[in-house]
This record gives structure tokens, C-alpha cells and sequence, in this order.
């Protein structure tokens, strides 16, 4: 039996409890920006380069705060909101952590 100080994890994907450590390994890659920190869900970011979005005839300017993203399966894009585009998403390459 294993000890009761160990935490455990409900995996979604197989529906078994399986310890914590085991899950953090299995997280996958980890999301940074342009810089290397670590990005998470929720966290806020600046733009590093004047960005244009497709399909919205608009610029994003450099210093422009995008808060509360959402990381995705990509490592290399995260899920935006901005005031005046919706669904934007946005390679982390151009992105610092604020």
C-alpha cells in the first residue's frame, strides 16, 4: 500500500488516480516567451512588436497588455482577448511576461 503523504491526481484522459509526480512529468513541454519565463494560464503578457491581425484591418502596438491568457496544446501559441478582436492567438514569440 502505498503511504498516505503521497498526492494524487485524477487523470481525465485515462480516469485513473495516479500520483502527482507521475503527472507533473507527463504535463508535456512548458510554454515560455521570448525571453525563456515560464508562462501559465492567467497570466498577463506584453507585446514585443508591433503585431498586425489578419482579417481585423488592425494593429497591435508594440507595449500593448494582453491579460488572463490561456495556454493550448501548441507550446509555441497561447489564446488572447482583446478589447477589439475576439479569438486571437497569438505566437509566444512575440510575447513577454509582464
Amino acid at each position: 500500500m502505498a503511504d498516505s503523504d503521497d498526492e494524487y491526481v485524477y487523470d481525465e484522459v485515462s480516469g485513473e488516480w495516479r500520483p502527482a509526480s507521475e503527472m507533473a512529468q507527463a504535463s508535456g513541454p512548458e510554454v515560455t516567451d521570448s525571453q525563456g519565463t515560464v508562462l501559465a494560464d492567467g497570466d498577463s503578457v506584453t507585446l514585443i512588436k508591433d503585431l498586425k491581425v489578419k482579417g481585423a484591418n488592425q494593429t497591435l502596438k508594440r507595449g500593448t497588455v494582453i491579460k488572463s491568457i490561456r495556454l493550448t496544446d501548441d507550446p509555441d501559441l497561447v489564446d488572447c482577448r482583446h478589447d477589439a478582436i475576439k479569438g486571437l492567438v497569438l505566437r509566444t514569440e512575440f510575447l513577454r511576461k509582464r
